[in-house]
């Protein structure tokens, strides 16, 4: 389970973007993130990958600091999609999904590659393999990504806004997808799209002001949102 326990977090000049934020990401669960722009969303999603370090309260995974645990470790039990998908457009997919093992954890690359091939055949993707990133489409894109994620196992993939640059059939295309993998990881996302988290989450959190004002199942903290009944104190 990840765990965040009273987090707090302040940018320069004093700009609380967390503030006291406690919340439990349990196993067997696709867990959303919800809150317009500037709630602290992201800032959360930076502090979960270890890419900021919180001024106050912590973080744990099966209750260890995770910021107790060498980057390499972590990031095996902690994948990322960010927003900005970060797939090098001079390597195919395939490449890019096999990059890391080789080059990053020294692994045979006819290993990795054909382990890579399994898991986008898993996932129905296998026909990207040989295709580089701008001859595939933005869903398209999201799915490499998280494959190539998948692809060290992690425990939990933290994903961010990744319906962002998509229209909306692709978007409940990709919403069935994510669905369908829920068995191989625990999913954290984060998002402002709520009818896109409605349709793959099944717990979430509502965050604003850098506080939670509410927590608990998705469809209920929907209802909330939308009756004007989340409000900040």
């Amino acid at each position: 389970m990840i765990k965040i326990e009273n987090l707090t977090y302040r940018y320069r000049g004093g700009i609380v973007a967390l503030d006291g934020v406690d919340v439990d990401f349990p196993p067997g669960t696709i867990s959303a993130v919800l809150g317009e722009s500037g709630s602290g969303k992201t800032t959360m999603l930076m502090c979960l990958g270890q890419f900021q370090r919180p001024h106050k309260g912590r973080i744990t995974l099966d209750g260890t600091n995770i910021f107790s645990i060498p980057e390499d470790q972590y990031r095996r039990r902690v994948g990322i999609v960010f927003q900005k998908l970060h797939l090098f457009p001079h390597l195919t997919v395939l490449q890019n999904m096999t990059l890391a093992k080789v080059h990053g954890l020294r692994e045979d690359k006819a290993s990795a590659e054909a382990e890579a091939m399994e898991t986008l055949e898993r996932l129905g993707i296998d026909q990207l393999a040989r295709s580089y990133p701008a001859q595939i489409s933005g869903g398209q894109a999201q799915r490499a990504a998280i494959a190539r994620g998948l692809l060290l196992k992690p425990e939990y993939m933290l994903l961010d806004e990744p319906t962002s640059a998509l229209d909306a059939n692709t978007t409940d295309e990709f919403a069935e997808w994510l669905v369908s993998l829920k068995d191989r990881t625990n999913f954290v996302i984060v998002t402002h799209d709520i009818l896109f988290a409605r349709r793959v989450a099944t717990t979430g959190v509502y965050l604003s002001g850098g506080k939670v004002l509410d927590s608990g199942e998705v469809d209920t903290i929907i209802q909330h949102v939308r009756a004007g009944e989340v409000v900040e104190a």
